[in-house]
C-alpha cells in the first residue's frame, strides 16, 4: 500500500500468479482497507493490480480441491471489510484481467475504470460454484436482472467495452491509462470535495438499495441539516468565490452515523 497527497493506492501484488486471490491476500486487503479508513489524512483509495492482470480470480493451486475444502471460518462474502463499508471513495483501477472474485471485488468499489482489451467475467458457474462477494446483490442493481443473469448464469467473459456498456464501470481505457486516470480522479476528489459530504453521499448511495423514496428523502434531509451546521458548508462557497482550493475542516466520516 502506498499513500500520496491524500490518496492511498492498494496493489494486488502476486504477479507470478496474475494476482490470483490467495496467499493471504484476503486478510491483507481487509487490513489495508481498515488502515486506510482509520487514517483521516487519506481521502480516496485506489485499488489496482500489479500488471498485466488486475486479479485472475481464485488461486487454483490446490487443483480440484480448490473449492471443496472450506475452512471453519468460510464466508462467500470475499472480504470481512467490503469496500462499500469504508468512509472514503474506493476507485477500482481494473488495469487487466479480472475474473471471478477478481471482478466481484472490483464490483464492491464505488467507481470502476476498465482496461479495454482485458477479459472480465464472473465465471464461477463454469467451475461448479456460484458468484461470490455479494455479486447476486450488486449485479442486479448495477446492470439490471437480465444482464446480471447473463453474467452469472453463463459465466462467460467479455472485454472492457462490453463491461462499460453493461454498466459495470464508468470508463474504458487502454490498459496503461487506467491507473493514471483513476489517480487523476482520486486527487480531484481529495482536493475539491468536502470529506463529510463525500462520506455521507457514499453511505446513502449504497444504503439506497434498501430504502424507499421516502427513506432516501429523509436521509438527505438529515444529512443536509448536519452539514449546514459545519464550517465546510461556508468554506466550499468561500473557496469557489475566491477561486482557490478549499481548506476543509471536516473528517471523512458520515456526520449522521
Amino acid at each position: 500500500m502506498a499513500a500520496d497527497n491524500s490518496v492511498a493506492v492498494i496493489t494486488l501484488d502476486r504477479p507470478q500468479q496474475r494476482n490470483a486471490f490467495g496467499g493471504g491476500m484476503r486478510e491483507e486487503l481487509a487490513d489495508a482497507y481498515r488502515r486506510c479508513d482509520a487514517d483521516d489524512a487519506i481521502r480516496v483509495i485506489v485499488l489496482t493490480g500489479a500488471g498485466p492482470a488486475f486479479c485472475a480470480g481464485a488461486d487454483l493451486g490446490a487443483g480440484e480441491q480448490t473449492f471443496t475444502e472450506p475452512d471453519r471460518e468460510f464466508s462467500a462474502a470475499g472480504l470481512a471489510v467490503p469496500a462499500w463499508t469504508l468512509g472514503k471513495p474506493v476507485i477500482a483501477a481494473v488495469n487487466g484481467h479480472a475474473i471471478g472474485i477478481g471482478l466481484t471485488l472490483a464490483l464492491q468499489c464505488d467507481i470502476r475504470f476498465f482496461a479495454a482489451d482485458a477479459r472480465y467475467g464472473v465465471v464461477q458457474a463454469r467451475r461448479g460454484m456460484v458468484g461470490d462477494a455479494y455479486s447476486h446483490w450488486v449485479l442486479p442493481r448495477l446492470v439490471g436482472l437480465a444482464n446480471a443473469a447473463e453474467i452469472l448464469l453463463t459465466g462467460a467473459t467479455f472485454d472492457g467495452h462490453r463491461a462499460v456498456q453493461l454498466g459495470l464501470g464508468s470508463r474504458v481505457l487502454p490498459a496503461e491509462q487506467v491507473l493514471p486516470a483513476a489517480l487523476e480522479l482520486a486527487h480531484d476528489i481529495a482536493v475539491n470535495t468536502a470529506p463529510m459530504s463525500v462520506a455521507a453521499s457514499k453511505r446513502l448511495l449504497w444504503d439506497s438499495y434498501d430504502l424507499d423514496r421516502a427513506g432516501v428523502g429523509a436521509r438527505e434531509t438529515e444529512i443536509h441539516l448536519h452539514l449546514m451546521a459545519h464550517d465546510d458548508a461556508r468554506e466550499g462557497v468561500r473557496a469557489y468565490v475566491e477561486r482557490r482550493e478549499p481548506r476543509w475542516a471536516g473528517r471523512p466520516v458520515d456526520p449522521t452515523s
